[in-house]
This record gives structure tokens, sequence and C-alpha cells, in this order.
């Protein structure tokens, strides 16, 4: 019986809601067979697993510390196979101003943007409104902002003493229009989902991860070939970034009536949740695996020097 050791909490912002993925995944492991042992990572995470002696990791960390290469570089050294993308894949995907970079230089449409201080982002406009303000290496939307065109002023959370979403933020023009997300699970991308609110606002912590926060339209009804473009473009950021396994690609599509019709990948998670709202297993299932068969699969593909 293959032991796995389900890594899950950490100490980034995104702790609790990698308990719920953790929580999930160790249980459908089990169900499948695996002898799993669910370690609450912390910064003794090495001699944890060096005692425990695992046959694999499942990695179900979320944020800096389990998503962005240095869980990934442990467990490299250690001589653990693990699931998802590996130290590079994982560093650059996380940064997102890098991201975009490699993404562009292969041919992926990104949004225009610009990276800032946060001292220079609360002072003053850093771009024409609308536009996004997003931490450059965090995820789940903390400290995500959406400056709308009728706002006289940058948001003043900003200044606040407890901020805690980094020095350096990314500016981006903000592109109107739907939310879509699109999964791909080694060498094939998945179905396509258009994500709304269920408040009609847009895409946030509370929408993501509360019962009820969001609709989830699978598959989403766009045209077939803009459909089949998100598709293709969601493998080959996968693939630009060197992801393995399996990662989330998040999409806008300004399709309004009188929009610009423009599509972008905003950025490629790969480490994405899989909690029971989560959309990685949604289209899993679209494409006829269960929750169960999925992790297995992922458990399966793990290796090292990925």
């Amino acid at each position: 019986m293959k032991h796995v050791a389900v890594l899950m909490g950490g100490w980034s912002s995104e702790r609790e809601v990698s308990l719920r993925s953790g929580a999930a995944c160790a249980g459908a492991l089990e169900q499948e067979g695996y002898r799993v042992t669910r370690v609450d990572v912390d910064r003794n995470v090495a001699g944890t697993l060096s005692q425990l002696k695992p046959d694999a990791a499942f990695n179900a960390l979320h944020g800096p510390y389990g998503e962005d290469g240095t869980i990934q570089g442990i467990l490299e050294v250690l001589g653990i196979p693990y699931t998802h993308s590996g130290v590079l894949a994982s560093a650059v995907a996380m940064n997102k101003p890098m991201a975009k970079t490699v993404m562009a230089a292969a041919g992926v449409p990104v949004p225009t943007g610009t990276t800032v201080t946060r001292t220079e982002a609360a002072r003053a406009h850093v771009m024409a409104p609308p536009y996004v303000l997003k931490p450059v290496a965090e995820g789940s939307s903390y400290g995500v902002f959406i400056v709308g065109e009728d706002q006289q002023h940058p948001p003043q959370e900003l200044t606040r003493p407890d901020w805690a979403y980094g020095e350096t933020l990314m500016a981006e023009k903000f592109v109107a229009g739907r939310e879509l997300t699109c999964a791909v699970m080694g060498d094939r991308a998945l179905g396509v989902i258009d994500i709304r609110a269920a408040d009609g606002g847009w895409y946030d912590y509370h929408a993501k991860y509360s019962k009820g926060g969001s609709i989830h339209i699978l598959p989403a009804q766009i045209k077939g070939n803009i459909y089949q473009r998100i598709q293709e473009l969601s493998l080959k950021a996968h693939q630009a970034l060197g992801c393995r396994g399996v990662s989330r690609a998040d999409i806008r599509y300004d399709d309004r009536p009188g929009g610009t019709g423009e599509l972008v990948v905003l950025e490629v998670n790969t480490q994405p949740g899989m909690t029971e709202t989560s959309l990685v297993p949604e289209l899993a299932a679209h494409s006829g695996l269960s929750f169960g068969e999925l992790v297995r699969w992922m458990v399966e593909d793990a290796s090292c020097s990925r």
C-alpha cells in the first residue's frame, strides 16, 4: 500500500483554504486505498518528512512557501516524489510579472501592466482607470483591488500598517467581460467554466470559497472557436511555464455588445484549489473523472525532477 503524505496548512494567508483542500484530498486518497498521513506543514517540515519517509507527497498547500518552489525544493532534496509543478515552474508562475513575461514570449496574450511599489500605488493612479492592483505573489484574491473609472483616488487600504501582502504590486489594465477558467491535466486541456459571482460583483475570496458564492457555468456558453482557443492558450501557458501535473489558467474575455473582443490569460495556478467548491474537481468530473480518480492520477503522476 503506497504511503502518501498530504501536505496542507502552512503559514501563508491561504492556510484555511489549504487545510480544506488537504482534508478533501486526504479523504479521497484513503477511499482509493492509499495509506495517508496528514501533515500540517510548519518550518520543521523537512524533519517531519524525513521521519515519515512517505512514498509520495501530495502538495495541497496554497500561497507562498507551498506554491512558489520552496516546498518543492525541500522535497527534491529529500528525494520524495511530489505532485504538481516543480521548483522553477512553481517559482515563475507564482511571480505574476515574471509569469506574464514568459507567457507573452510564448505568444500567450496577457493584459498590459506594470509593477509599482505600494507607496506609489496609494499616492496616485498609476495608470488610467479602470485597472486592477494585485500583490505580485499572492493567491485567492488576497490584496486585490479593482479601481473603477469613477474612483478619484487609489484604494487607501494600501496604506494600512497591517498590510500583509508585500511592498510590490502589479497594476494591470482591467479587461471587462467574462471570468473564465480552464484546467490542464498532464498534456491535455479540460473544459472551460464561466464563473460569475452570485451577488453580481467580482470573483473575490467570498465568491471563491463560500458555498453559493459563485455560479459555475460548465461548459461556458461561448462560441466554439473561442472555447477551443481558451483550451489552446491554457495548454500553451502551462507548457511555457514548465508546469506539470494539474494547473488552472484564469482568463478574461470581453464579449460584451460593443466590447473589444479581447481574450487574455491573467495567470496560471500551479496549486489550484481542491475544496468542495473548487473548479478543478468540477472540470475533471465534466471530463468523466471522479474526485478519487483525479487525486489517484495526481499521486501516480508524482515524481522528483519536475
